[in-house]
């Protein structure tokens, strides 16, 4: 990457681990830009998954065991774990074979059972696999991204895929206005969208709650 041109990011998943900037206040380079997501946000995709499906006592959570963003991830839905009583068990899959024996054990022991599907890029490329084991066991989950849900997925809670190229626009302006990219924090995302699957929700026999409908940015019937 050049070191001297002025470069704006966007939906970089860990720009200070990737050596993008030196902190997101403070990006001391000639790079800066907007994030996928923040890890906090991550405790919600829990949050959100108890109130739909309350029954839920464990949760399996399929992360990327490669990259950073995954331990960050699982660190923020374990947080929240103990006040919603529910039991997380990560499942880093290496290939899709590994998705499938980790659902499948996990669906025999026992009732009870969510899924929490993070931004892993192995995860996203065998989402209709995912998607397909979680009807299977007719287990409620909740994704990082709407595709997951255009292909079936019960729910999802992440950052809305447009705005950042709307707010790098802004950045880009700027820069060619003579500011710097050191001058511009790396900025997380904004906006979030709830879109819930009505259909795939009635067939597992779930009834999705008035107030979480209220909520939602867009319902799939």
């Amino acid at each position: 990457m050049s070191r001297s041109v002025p470069i704006v990011f966007v939906n970089a998943t860990d720009p200070v681990g990737a050596g993008l900037v030196a902190s997101l206040g403070r990006p001391e380079g000639n790079a800066s830009g907007f994030t996928q997501f923040e890890f906090g946000i991550s405790a919600k995709w829990l949050e959100l998954l108890k109130e739909l499906a309350p029954t839920v006592t464990r949760v399996a959570v399929i992360r990327d065991p490669t990259a950073r963003t995954g331990g960050g991830q699982l660190g923020a839905i374990q947080a929240v774990a103990p006040s919603l009583r529910v039991d997380v068990r990560p499942v880093d899959p290496n290939n899709p074979d590994d998705i499938d024996r980790a659902l499948n054990a996990f669906a025999r022991a026992g009732s009870g059972g969510g899924l929490i599907v993070t931004s892993s890029r192995l995860a996203r490329i065998h989402r209709e696999r995912i998607v397909a084991l979680a009807a299977r066991h007719r287990l409620p989950a909740i994704y990082a991204f709407r595709v997951y849900v255009g292909s079936g997925g019960l729910m999802c809670y992440g950052a809305d895929a447009i705005e950042p190229y709307r707010r790098a626009a802004g950045y880009i302006d700027r820069i060619l206005k003579g500011e710097k990219p050191a001058e511009l924090p790396a900025q997380a995302p904004t906006e979030y969208q709830l879109v819930i699957n009505v259909k795939t929700a009635k067939t597992l026999g779930i009834t999705v709650p008035a107030s979480l409908l209220a909520r939602a940015d867009e319902v799939i019937e």
